[in-house]
């Protein structure tokens, strides 16, 4: 839970004095954003058409999964350090302390603005114990809204204050100083229309700490802003598992009727094209009250198929609503001709910013009134009022009419009719040129679409596809779409899963997608799959939910062809819990034959009786591996990990202890092999300043910590990596003391730093490093050349520095 006083700021010096009518001030603000919320939070469509059935958010939100970033600042490394989190809550569990930002992040769908509007009603109604619920002032801001607006205190009068509110500019600009809890949400940054201009440095100041300093900031966003301080605090949103599923089915829709909950996610079952969409929640959302709601509800051979049957019940739904011909007719004339919208949302979409919102006077000026509001009606379109940059002659604002689709998606779908078009009348160099405006990554279902609604624009766009490096992965879901029959694609499928399918570290998350979903193919269709090669991308070799979790958010569900699984990755850590979790992800895969893993070290002994019973009677091999060869198996009877006979266990290559690796998992590693007797190669430290400490260890200073490294006594070789680091003597000798303790190094290597011309007082080691034929070189520069970085040895007997021949 929260502490407490989370939002509060520590402050030893006197208090403010509050200027005149500051706590009046503060009440009239707090209670209109309260109404200003309300009117947000009790307006959830989980369905578009459905605007006779508003929800409050409380009835229907419901917890997917999400992770934070953790480490030592470098948000922006490998991505190797996701970790799940229990609770949206637990996002706000930091001591009190400086503000801080929080950056919320997630694709289109995944449920950002409806957990945010979570929090406004939260803090509207005083929930204890939930996320701000001890703030004075919560600020909640959608930044698609904010064209032209340079301050805070604006944005607040202009689009959350009623205009009866006796509040001036200057009163809000003076709450905001005064206060001392004040947490802002700013809602959607991926959508703020000043995002790459120089209109909006007053918003990227806010992020950056630059501006509001004194206020905790949470961002939400699909992409990362490209600047924000080290010490955000980072999530990602990834999606509805089985049991979150399972509670909105019950939260939103049937209540506590098992008959329908079942119902409901039987005909999930019975659509497996649509797990991936699925794992989205918004279109989880859509999927269950369709599939409650249409006694039609059928089995769909593709995605595209299921998105022209939603689009045509939001037609039918105002259809049925009305019992004018003349209406029922000209509705079915708007469900098939709409060339000049898909022309529209094509044009945005293919922009190299794209565009996603249209002034309401040039989107009616092309689509035609009637058109138009036809489709806001079905709530394709969604209409909004926006200030603009002008003013009345008394000083009033003026307001316009802005339209967006309801979500992307739709968006999306619309702009591949256009695609289609195009892919059938342009020749093969004219389409590859305007394809490569369109990023398979950010615009999949776009791909998609066009390849199910016209076959033989399909056939081109496919080509196009499987000419990109990684492309027939992705190309394989497009035949899906163009046909519906896995039959069609069979043989692909055989020839991609015959060898070995990798989902790596450094693949777009479309890539990885792609590959998951071919596993699915490969799996439902009883096609075999020779090994899963997962590479760098298991931060924690974890079942969520009955799947391992990728790195990238994604969930890779169990095999029933599969035959081997092979994880590797310079950082994988699997503790106890987790070990018997994958074990258990495995015991699903019903044709495993192994298990292979590549860690530093053996992991630690598992229980016995936790281990899966069917593995046992299966007989899967469980292998670790070395760095370099076969070092381990686990014994399924026993939980016991035996050195396998035909290797020689030892930490081959170097290990690199530096600011942008996971160094205490290391660290404990090296300990433990030391104590195992195994030996270590190399360990490289990098840029932590190292120092001997009292105890012998050296101890690392890193961002946020010290660590400290142990007497390994196995290691046979040691590097120093400072760049531009100056030693003392007390350091050298430090560090000289501690090679001195590792009774197997041969070499001790300074590189980068400036060091004493000769190191004194430290006859005793000296003498143990000359009895063990220790070299101790440096490639450094001496006090005396200070701009002179040579090649040096240190003579054993003097303790001078002398040039290596």
């Amino acid at each position: 839970m929260p502490h407490p006083s989370k939002f509060q700021r520590e402050d030893d010096s006197e208090p403010i004095p509050h200027p005149p009518r500051y706590k009046e001030h503060l009440q009239i603000l707090a209670a209109d954003l309260k109404l200003a919320y309300k009117a947000l939070y009790e307006a959830i469509q989980p369905i578009p058409y459905i605007r006779d059935r508003l929800y409050c958010v409380d009835k229907v939100f419901i917890e997917g999964g999400s992770e934070e970033w953790v480490g030592d600042g470098t948000f922006r490394g490998k991505g190797t350090s996701w970790v799940r989190l229990e609770s949206y809550k637990d996002i706000y569990t930091n001591p009190p302390g400086k503000p801080i930002r929080y950056i919320i992040q997630a694709d289109p769908g995944f449920g950002k603005t409806t957990q945010t509007l979570q929090y406004t009603f939260n803090w509207s109604t005083g929930v204890k114990g939930s996320p701000f619920s001890d703030v004075q002032l919560l600020i909640y801001l959608r930044l698609r809204q904010l064209r032209g607006v340079r301050s805070l205190a604006i944005a607040i009068r202009r689009y959350l204050l009623p205009k009866s509110c006796p509040l001036k500019i200057a009163d809000i600009r003076e709450i905001l100083e005064h206060t001392t809890s004040v947490a802002i949400i700013l809602d959607g940054w991926d959508e703020y229309p000043e995002l790459n201009t120089e209109l909006g440095g007053y918003m990227r100041d806010i992020i950056t700490a630059r501006a509001s300093p004194n206020h905790d900031v949470t961002l939400t966003t699909r992409y990362l802003p490209k600047e924000f301080p080290a010490t955000a605090r980072r999530v990602r949103l990834t999606g509805f598992d089985d049991q979150a599923r399972d509670q909105y089915i019950r939260k939103a829709v049937v209540g506590d009727s098992d008959e329908s909950v079942e119902q409901i996610k039987q005909r999930l079952k019975d659509n497996p094209v649509l797990a991936d969409l699925c794992q989205v929640p918004l279109f989880f959302v859509m999927f269950a009250h369709l599939a409650h709601e249409k006694e039609a509800f059928k089995r769909f051979k593709s995605v595209t198929e299921f998105f022209s049957f939603m689009i045509k019940c939001f037609h039918e739904h105002l259809r049925n609503k009305e019992e004018d011909p003349n209406v029922e007719r000209q509705s079915r004339q708007y469900e098939g001709v709409h060339e000049e919208l898909s022309a529209l949302a094509y044009e945005g979409l293919s922009k190299p910013d794209q565009q996603i919102v249209w002034k309401k006077e040039e989107l009616i000026r092309r689509l035609g009134e009637g058109f138009y509001e036809h489709h806001k009606r079905i709530g394709m379109l969604v209409e909004e009022e926006v200030i603009t940059d002008q003013t009345t002659a008394d000083g009033f604002d003026v307001y316009t009419s802005e339209i967006r689709f309801y979500h992307k998606l739709f968006c999306e779908w619309y702009a591949a009719y256009h695609l289609a078009e195009l892919a059938v009348t342009l020749d093969g160099a004219e389409l590859s040129s305007e394809l490569k405006k369109l990023d398979p990554y950010d615009l999949q279902y776009l791909y998609r679409f066009a390849c199910g609604l016209d076959p033989a624009a399909g056939k081109k766009i496919i080509s196009y596809l499987q000419s990109l490096k990684g492309g027939d992965k992705f190309a394989v879901l497009c035949i899906l779409e163009q046909t519906g029959e896995v039959d069609d694609i069979k043989e692909t499928v055989k020839k991609l899963c015959a060898d070995t399918v990798s989902i790596k570290m450094g693949d777009t998350k479309l890539l990885q997608r792609s590959t998951v979903q071919l596993l699915d193919i490969a799996s439902s269709h009883k096609i075999p799959t020779s090994c899963l090669h997962l590479n760098g991308c298991v931060s924690e070799a974890v079942a969520a939910g009955g799947n391992l979790l990728l790195n990238s958010g994604l969930h890779v569900p169990p095999s029933t062809t599969l035959e081997t699984i092979a994880i590797t990755g310079e950082n994988l850590d699997i503790p106890e819990g987790k070990m018997i979790g994958l074990l258990t992800y495995a015991e699903k895969c019903e044709k495993l034959k192994k298990l292979t893993l590549q860690c530093l070290l053996p992991l630690s002994d598992l229980p016995a009786e936790q281990i899966p019973p069917s593995l046992k009677t299966r007989n899967i091999e469980v292998l670790l591996l070395s760095l370099k060869e076969l070092v381990y198996h686990l014994n399924l009877i026993q939980g016991k990990w035996v050195k396998h006979s035909s290797g020689t266990a030892q930490i081959g290559g170097y290990v690199e202890l530096s600011r942008g690796t996971e160094i205490g998992w290391r660290v404990r590693e090296l300990t433990r092999a030391s104590a195992a007797g195994i030996p270590i190669a190399q360990v490289v430290i990098y840029g932590c300043s190292p120092v001997a400490d009292q105890s012998g260890s050296i101890s690392l200073a890193l961002l946020s910590s010290q660590l400290s490294l142990p007497i390994l006594s196995t290691l046979q070789e040691l590097w120093i990596r400072d760049i531009a680091r100056r030693m003392d003597n007390t350091e050298v000798v430090g560090i000289l003391s501690y090679t001195a303790q590792c009774a197997a190094v041969k070499v001790l290597v300074f590189d980068g730093q400036t060091l004493p011309d000769r190191v004194q007082g430290a006859e005793s080691t000296l003498s143990t490093l000359r009895s063990r034929n220790v070299s101790v070189l440096g490639r450094m520069k001496t006090e005396s050349s200070p701009s002179d970085c040579r090649v040096r040895c240190l003579d054993l007997f003097s303790g001078v520095w002398e040039e290596d021949d």
